[in-house]
């Protein structure tokens, strides 16, 4: 149906790709990998999507990056239609769980979200940070099939909330830096990414823990 509607196959892999992952960038064979199209109709389906500005492209370390455009024009309808994470899944990575599914499974997790490597913010250091109650045994397997999944290494933190508090009240460069970069939020239980501090700039945090050293 919904093929049928978008008229190719590979173009509502790619909008369930984008719209799934906010925040996220991702390279052509990444891509191809991921919804498990050739090259060739993905590069011609990403053409289009670039034409129609539902997606943007940047260049760095000599790679050819897209994510979806969160200022076009239709973003909030068709991110309703193609955002869905387990829709994602099934549709594009053929696996059955969630990300949020199995991140509840290492425990009560509060928060957790991308960044780093995954949205090419490197400015805190780390690229997932899960903040929770965590089984220290579900937290290896996890980061050991994400690391399969993505075909890199995962630098990762691991937090109680009590602690995530305690570093957030003291302005903690590290807490700062992360919840100032650019993000994909898999989990936000108590909001806290509603917060002041993750309206600041990445340089704004920088200059505000220089002054307090």
């Amino acid at each position: 149906m919904v093929e049928q509607l978008f008229g190719s196959k590979t173009r509502v892999k790619l909008l369930h790709l984008f719209y799934g992952n906010p925040n996220r960038s991702f390279y052509v064979r990444e891509i191809t990998r991921k919804i498990d199209e050739q090259i060739n109709s993905v590069r011609r389906e990403l053409s289009n999507l670039l034409s129609i500005g539902i997606i943007s492209s940047d260049t760095q370390n000599n790679k050819l990056y897209y994510e979806v455009n969160q200022k076009f024009e239709y973003y909030d309808p068709l991110a309703q239609i193609f955002g869905s994470d387990r829709v994602v899944n099934k549709s594009v990575t053929g696996d059955d769980l969630s990300s949020e599914a199995r991140l509840k499974k290492l425990g009560n997790v509060e928060l957790a979200f991308f960044t780093g490597q995954f949205t090419r913010d490197e400015s805190s250091g780390v690229d997932l940070l899960i903040v929770g109650d965590i089984n220290q045994t579900q937290l290896e397997k996890y980061i050991t099939e994400l690391e399969e999944k993505e075909g890199k290494d995962i630098r990762f933190a691991v937090m109680t909330p009590k602690d995530f508090a305690y570093r957030e009240q003291v302005n903690d460069r590290f807490i700062l830096l992360a919840l100032a970069a650019k993000k994909q939020t898999l989990i936000d239980k108590n909001n806290r990414l509603s917060g002041s501090s993750k309206d600041e700039s990445t340089e704004e945090v920088k200059a505000k823990t220089k002054e307090e050293k």
